[in-house]
C-alpha cells in the first residue's frame, strides 16, 4: 500500500494522540517529538518495502525472456519471489 507522507503524517498524529490519551503509553518527550519518531518508523518500514521490490524485480529481470513470451506470469512470478524472501529472511510485512 502507498501512502503520501501527508498520510504517513496524518496516522504518526493519531497514532500517537490515541496511545497518550488513553493511557497506553507514556511520553518521555513531547508530543510533536513523538510523532516525528513514529513518522520515522513507518517511513522506514515502508522503505523497506519497496527496495525488497526493487530486489525482486531485479531478479525477474533473468526470466525477461520468459515473461516476454508468456511462459511466465510476471505477476505471479514476483509475488512468489517476493513470498520468498520474505519467508527467508524473515521479514514481517
Amino acid at each position: 500500500m502507498r501512502l503520501t507522507r501527508l498520510q504517513i503524517r496524518s496516522l504518526s498524529e493519531a497514532l500517537v494522540k490515541h496511545l497518550s490519551e488513553n493511557g497506553l503509553a507514556r511520553l518521555n518527550v513531547s508530543e510533536g517529538d513523538a510523532v516525528s519518531v513514529v513518522e520515522k518508523a513507518l517511513t522506514e518500514d515502508l522503505m523497506s518495502e519497496d527496495r525488497l521490490n526493487d530486489e525482486v524485480r531485479e531478479i525477474l529481470k533473468a526470466y525477461e525472456k520468459e515473461i516476454e513470451q508468456g511462459r511466465m506470469d510476471y505477476k505471479t512470478m514476483f509475488d512468489l519471489v517476493k513470498k520468498k524472501l520474505v519467508t527467508e529472511r524473515g521479514i514481517v510485512l
